[in-house]
């Protein structure tokens, strides 16, 4: 990389330690250039910068900031090779599960632009006395905002929280995983291209022990992504503070097959939800319940297909799944399968590192004869592997389903809609997605995502993920008659008055 291109990618990084932080690549033969390490330090001075910028950005026309959205969008798409090439090279997805983040974070962008003025605009509300007190509600934005950003979707991630923050009038610090720094560096670059002020968002980089719990005891709301264990850390700090955060945690995803599913969705839909980015996604299925009277069919066809999908560890196109994203990972995954193979687990196909590809490479895997009491039947694999078993009634899939300590995505596969909704309705998830993995609802970004139970807490995604930024402030303006007693009334007159005013109201639906 050139060096004045590099200043120019690396203009709004914070980092004065000297220290360089090393990524590597899980393809074998492509390096990535290192990158500055901030200090906690450097946290402090980036979010005295982002402090400083956050009073002229609040006051900037929701108008001008939805322009820079526009803007951002038409980069995204407009340097999307460089991008889809950058986050390869960090994480080791395939060329095609790279593009879901840009095409998804430019969907994310579209729907902020589209609803952002509306959304933020002064609301009325009805007064304490109708006609004599006026109300309104302001959406204020709360401050400086803290983005911890995991490896696994290091550009969509890093960004899309930090849309709805700034478009609410917030200044944002973003801090990247010390892996896949350069996908969120790029893409916030881009927000600087599109017109964003200097400072309404900064970088800081470095490991989460200094930079990640730096920044928490620095800004006024924090997002969070990754495992439920550091995501407690992070609520019990930012909860000592009294500030508020979002946190998208991990998952045991589930999916019900049910006995009227149409065996090519099945087969479409299961591939995509297991493997996508080699099952190193929060909403990735990683158990699977098929109804036993097309259970050996369905299993065998399923095995079939998975077999067929092409590994690969290069950039571009041309293979179906691609690498795990570190050693560690690899280590994490190969421990995770063989535990259970050893406590009684049958591989049906998969189950091997394979390094003759790269080194972190490993087999889609599919298990079955999984019980409750292995690991692996409720710890997140995070990794190319899902577990089968068969149900025998609708009762016993959802109980199946629901029992587990996460609650972030589910998926029920089934001809019969109305049978699809009951089903959903009843599993404990924040997303549940009909006839597809987990794409149907994660891409409906109007609508809020996030998790119950230990997967998470608040919402990314639709107005939720917007106002989550924004304090209420209510305003009041009392007129012509005041609250109090009037008209020579005295105290007890005056509240026998307003009692029987309320009364009237009441039935004349006014209040």
């Amino acid at each position: 990389m050139h060096s004045s291109s590099k200043d120019q990618l690396l203009q709004n990084l914070v980092a004065t330690s000297g220290s360089m932080i090393n990524p590597v690549s899980p393809f074998p033969g492509v390096t990535i250039e290192s990158v500055p390490e901030s200090s906690k330090q450097d946290v402090a001075l980036a979010v005295a910068k982002a402090r400083k910028a956050q009073t002229a950005w609040a006051n900037t026309e929701v108008s001008n900031r939805v322009k820079i959205l526009d803007r951002f969008h038409k980069l995204l798409i407009e340097n999307q090779d460089e991008l889809l090439t950058t986050i390869q090279a960090e994480t080791g997805k395939s060329r095609f599960h790279a593009a879901d983040e840009i095409l998804g974070l430019a969907m994310i962008t579209a729907h902020y632009a589209k609803i952002g003025k509306r959304a933020l605009a002064p609301k009325r509300r009805a007064g304490a006395l109708p006609i004599f007190t006026k109300t309104y509600v302001l959406s204020q934005p709360k401050g400086v905002i803290g983005i911890i950003s995991p490896w696994n979707y290091p550009l969509v991630l890093s960004i899309c929280d930090a849309l709805p923050a700034i478009l609410a009038g917030n200044t944002v610090v973003v801090r990247p995983d010390s892996q896949t720094p350069w996908s969120a560096i790029r893409g916030l670059n881009l927000l600087r291209q599109a017109g964003l002020p200097e400072d309404v968002i900064t970088i800081v980089t470095g490991d989460g022990n200094t930079t990640g719990t730096a920044l928490i005891d620095e800004v006024d709301y924090v997002c969070f992504t990754g495992s439920t264990k550091t995501g407690k850390i992070v609520a019990a700090q930012a909860g000592a503070r009294l500030i508020g955060a979002s946190l998208e945690l991990g998952g045991k995803n589930p999916m019900i097959v049910c006995a009227d599913a149409n065996l090519d969705t099945f087969l479409e839909v299961a591939i995509r939800g297991c493997f996508t980015s080699a099952g190193q996604l929060c909403v990735s299925i990683e158990r699977m319940y098929i109804h036993d009277s097309i259970y050996e069919k369905f299993l065998a066809a399923f095995v079939a297909r998975v077999k067929e999908l092409m590994l690969g560890a290069q950039l571009g196109w041309g293979y179906d799944v691609g690498s795990l994203a570190t050693d560690a990972l690899a280590n994490r995954v190969t421990e995770a399968i063989s535990t259970a193979v050893a406590q009684g687990a049958k591989v049906e196909t998969g189950g091997k590192l394979r390094t003759d590809i790269g080194p972190n490479v490993y087999e889609p895997t599919v298990l079955t004869g999984v019980t409750k009491d292995m690991k692996i039947s409720t710890e997140e694999v995070f990794g190319p592997c899902v577990y089968v078993q068969p149900f025998s009634s609708t009762e016993e899939a959802i109980a199946l389903a629901n029992d587990s300590i996460y609650g972030l995505s589910a998926s029920v596969i089934t001809s019969n809609a109305r049978n699809g909704r009951q089903i959903a309705e009843q599993l404990r998830s924040g997303s549940v997605n009909i006839n597809e993995g987990f794409a149907a609802a994660y891409g409906s970004v109007a609508a809020p995502m996030g998790g119950m139970g230990q997967s998470g807490l608040g919402r990314r995604h639709g107005i939720e993920g917007l106002l989550r930024f924004t304090q209420p402030q209510t305003i009041a303006r009392q007129r012509w008659i005041s609250i109090g007693p009037k008209f020579g009334f005295d105290e007890e007159q005056w509240t026998k008055l307003l009692g029987k005013s309320l009364l009237i109201l009441k039935r004349l639906r006014i209040r």
